[in-house]
């Protein structure tokens, strides 16, 4: 452990330091590993060498601010804490490119199979990209951990998710609360893999400041998706138009997403999915990504690959029973008019009936 002293030259400790050194020790909270000490009109800090280096990146800023502005408080301590993590995780992701971006809690967020691995080079060369795979498979997790990269590299300024809302057994109008309570839970996966990349307190400021927008699909007829990182998840579930109307919003300056499963289509029976016929019709168009993910990408509970595995050799048990069926011919119906023993009118050869009365 290491030792460095920062002297405050020109500065009010009252108005740098807060009510109780409130600052000081807030930023000691960030750094649990380390001690940060004030003694008169000096900043004792103790801790290892890098932690230190950070520490004493951080007061210099504030001390700037502090000339600045004349004041600081808990909120720029915490911006400019926010900053500095921001920083570090840019050095660190510099450092090892395979990491998609950091967790909220430190970890490491990368692409583990190889078609995620496909996935991630996709978007980096191709501004619209189509993943299909089954569930377990990481298509959501990856593609909110590319927006958010894409955010925090400001590649982008904001990151629009959508999913279409589709009933599957309890119509939407009888399920209780308001239109927000009723679609939340169809957003609650893309709510979980944020809140697992982005602290609370920064998630809250993105989403009240509209640089994160979690929303219906029916919610982006209209509209422009420009400067943004858009993500349309569960893509089967949107009929045809709904899947052009959504692609029709794409800006000059946006990357779009597009995830789903064939073996999970909730729309009614005789309705096309949208992601499925869209597959068919771009296929042949230059610069979009196609991805497919199988049983083998899954990342769930070992169960959910046998699962998974289990359904694929069902449906082509199905589709070659089906092939191997025989056809059955088509029989008109007999009726009075087609019976074998019916005689026409106009037949000819049809004997005429005998008058007895008349032999």
């Amino acid at each position: 452990m290491v030792e460095k002293i920062i002297t405050l030259e020109n500065v009010s400790l009252v108005d740098f330091l807060g009510p109780d050194n409130q600052n000081i020790r807030q930023l000691a909270a960030a750094f649990p590993g380390s001690k940060i000490i004030s003694r008169g009109n000096e900043i004792k800090i103790q801790g290892q060498v890098p932690i230190i280096a950070r520490i004493n990146e951080i007061l210099s800023s504030l001390i700037e601010h502090y000339h600045q502005y004349g004041q600081i408080t808990d909120k720029t301590v915490n911006q400019y804490l926010n900053a500095a993590d921001e920083e570090q995780e840019e050095r660190s992701l510099a450092a090892a490119p395979d990491v998609i971006v950091f967790g909220a809690k430190g970890g490491i967020i990368k692409a583990k199979t190889a078609n995620q691995k496909r996935l991630v080079d996709a978007v980096m060369k191709h501004d619209l990209v189509f993943t299909l795979g089954p569930a377990g498979t990481g298509k959501t997790y990856v593609s909110v951990a590319l927006a958010v990269r894409a955010l925090k590299n400001k590649e982008v300024k904001k990151i629009i998710i959508s999913r279409p809302v589709v009933e599957a057994g309890e119509s939407l109008g009888f399920l209780p609360g308001d239109m927000k309570e009723k679609v939340d839970p169809y957003l609650r996966p893309i709510y979980d893999a944020l809140e697992d990349m982005i602290p609370a307190e920064k998630l809250k400021f993105y989403q009240e400041n509209k640089i994160i927008e979690i929303a219906p699909l029916a919610y982006m007829r209209g509209r422009t998706l420009n400067n943004a990182f858009v993500l349309l998840d569960e893509a089967q579930n949107t009929t045809p138009s709904q899947l052009k109307m959504f692609l029709t919003r794409m800006g000059p300056s946006a990357k779009v997403m597009v995830n789903g499963d064939r073996t999970q289509i909730d729309l009614p029976t005789k309705q096309k999915s949208g992601l499925i016929q869209a597959m068919d019709i771009l296929k042949d168009v230059s610069g979009i990504g196609f991805v497919e993910m199988t049983a083998e990408d899954v990342v769930r509970h070992r169960l959910v690959k046998e699962i998974v595995m289990a359904y694929d050799r069902f449906d082509v048990k199905q589709q070659h029973d089906q092939a191997q069926r025989p056809r059955r011919e088509y029989r008109r119906p007999e009726t009075p008019e087609n019976h074998p023993d019916a005689r026409r009118p106009d037949d000819d050869t049809a004997e005429l009936p005998v008058n007895h009365e008349q032999l």
